[in-house]
């Protein structure tokens, strides 16, 4: 008989942040294009840290100018709108903002370490 030998102990999980350390934001542009550097028509926030409450119509001016501007600022971009054409003859509709982006930020809260 051959003696066995131990299984390697498994790799530690990755650290996570506890549950109560970090909190999301989410800001949704509208944009003009396609482009990340085309101007904002539209937009909203959410803030799950709960310092600010946010509405629809509360600033008369966007939070950025563009989404590149956020990205400067420490936004991470999480979804972008899909580029679907419109249908043949319905080129100049009117219809929802279809170029929506989502940005995210993690913020620490204040029992983080």
């Amino acid at each position: 008989m051959t003696p066995s030998t131990p299984a390697p102990a498994p790799a530690p999980a990755p650290a996570t942040p506890s549950a109560g350390a970090v909190r999301q934001r989410v800001l949704v542009l509208y944009l003009s294009t396609s482009a990340l550097d085309s101007h904002v028509l539209g937009w909203s926030l959410y803030d799950g840290t709960g310092r600010t409450a946010p509405t629809t119509g509360d600033s008369e001016e966007p939070p950025y100018a563009t989404g590149v501007a956020a990205l400067r600022d420490g936004w991470r971009l999480i979804q972008a709108s899909q580029l679907v054409p419109p249908y043949p003859g319905h080129e100049y509709d009117v219809s929802f903002l279809k170029h929506e982006f989502f940005f995210e930020q993690l913020v620490p809260t204040a029992g983080a370490h």
